[in-house]
């Protein structure tokens, strides 16, 4: 006899067969200000093809205006820039040079930005954008805003060369700046808040994508001076900063496109999946979904989440080391993941989507359980901790199971494992 739990999952999934069978979901979620679309780790090509799937049907059929996903804001500005022009014909992955650039540069996110130029050529609209949201980037975000300030405001290049002059001795060692924090060096923070207040958003008077690039890349500057001054203290604030600078971006990016604006975001489950629903608020953890269901309301926000039972993923077994397809075991016995493969066993479909409900946040299914969450450093025989308590229906407004998946196409790509890798050091 079928428990009742896997009897109610059951007769309500959404078979995913074909693109058309994602229209529950679609329907579910197309109406919000704000859609963010999760991942169980950074290296499975089903997570990576229905998500962009999703994006595509929303920005195509319902007015979305811009996709901001876990990735640096000049290298996506690279991506952004291709995706509006009619000039450029080559797909600049070059930038993507900070490992694991197989988060960004593989096959998946190619195919994706191949069709979003082609969908914003095709249209007589404002192009749709490609956005970063990470942190990272401290001294590309030098360089850019030094390249976009020189040609469009040159008078400003002096007192801003002034301020950010306190960076120019580490010559883009980012590990070296740690390190001297770590010493209790006082570092270069009040220096990054004044260029950020006191010279660009006070004396820059133009209003367009240039201004709004160069004030982007000067707060990736303050909140990256921020992030690794928390790195040094060994607590969990780094992750705080983290993602509180990407809802400061998303909010940023909200106000440039406008009023009626809305927004794609493609994280990790971790980011988006609402921290309160988890044991991350026991830590005094923070994430951008939880954040901005606070901030913009839960009917303005759509959470949707996505995961597997077993497989193949792409990871390394260690920071900056080589890019492997990894086995990815059966989820663990009492798991989400468990659940609902016994439901794709009863149901007889390996691959399905759930809506969830408030209503649903009361019933026995929805409770606390473990769902996997797999970072870009993994080690398959030790994955116990790589499950975070949640409470699904609450996490998420929407959820894509896959039964089996399997590894994503990375593009070769020359990485430079000198710089601290992205989502160092929790690796989600």
């Amino acid at each position: 006899m079928i428990p009742d739990h896997i009897d109610v999952l059951k007769r309500r999934l959404t078979p995913l067969l074909k693109h058309g069978d994602l229209q529950d979901v679609i329907l579910h979620i197309k109406d919000r200000k704000v859609v963010m679309l999760g991942e169980a780790s950074h290296g499975t090509h089903e997570y990576y093809h229905w998500r962009a799937q999703i994006t595509q049907e929303l920005i195509s059929k319902h007015g979305f205006h811009f996709v901001a996903v876990e990735g640096d804001w000049p290298s996506c500005q690279y991506l952004d820039r291709y995706v509006r022009s009619s000039n450029l014909d080559k797909l600049p992955f070059v930038h993507f040079a900070r490992w694991p650039a197989w988060m960004w540069a593989n096959e998946e996110v190619r195919d994706f930005t191949t069709w979003l130029k082609s969908h914003n050529h095709l249209k007589n609209e404002k192009p749709v954008g490609f956005h970063g949201l990470d942190v990272y980037s401290l001294f590309e975000s030098i360089d850019a805003i030094f390249k976009t300030v020189g040609e469009i405001e040159p008078d400003l290049m002096a007192p801003l060369k002034e301020y950010y002059s306190c960076f120019a001795s580490y010559r883009h060692d980012e590990k070296k700046y740690v390190k001297d924090l770590m010493r209790n060096y006082k570092g270069c923070r009040d220096e990054a808040v004044s260029a950020l207040e006191e010279l660009l958003e006070k004396n820059m008077t133009r209003s367009d994508n240039s201004l709004f690039d160069a004030i982007q890349n000067a707060r990736v500057i303050k909140n990256a001076e921020s992030y690794y001054r928390a790195m040094t203290d060994f607590e969990d604030s780094s992750w705080n900063v983290r993602d509180r600078h990407m809802l400061e971006t998303l909010e940023a990016l909200l106000r440039h496109y406008g009023p009626d604006a809305k927004a794609i975001v493609w994280a990790h489950n971790t980011h988006i999946g609402d921290y309160r629903a988890t044991d991350m608020v026991l830590e005094g953890s923070i994430n951008i979904g939880g954040l901005a269901r606070e901030i913009f309301g839960e009917r303005n926000v759509a959470l949707v989440g996505f995961g597997s039972y077993q497989g193949s993923v792409i990871a390394s077994p260690a920071w900056a080391g080589p890019v492997r397809v990894m086995n990815l075991p059966r989820g663990q016995s009492g798991s989400y993941e468990d659940l609902f493969h016994q439901v794709a066993y009863a149901s007889g479909y390996k691959n399905y989507s759930l809506n969830f409900f408030k209503e649903d946040r009361s019933k026995l299914w929805a409770q606390s359980r473990g769902h996997r969450a797999v970072g870009v450093v993994y080690n398959p025989h030790h994955e116990r901790g790589n499950y975070v308590s949640s409470k699904i229906a609450e996490r998420y407004d929407s959820f894509l199971f896959f039964d089996e998946s399997r590894a994503l196409s990375p593009l070769k790509q020359e990485i430079d494992r000198s710089e601290i890798p992205e989502t160092y050091p929790s690796g989600l």
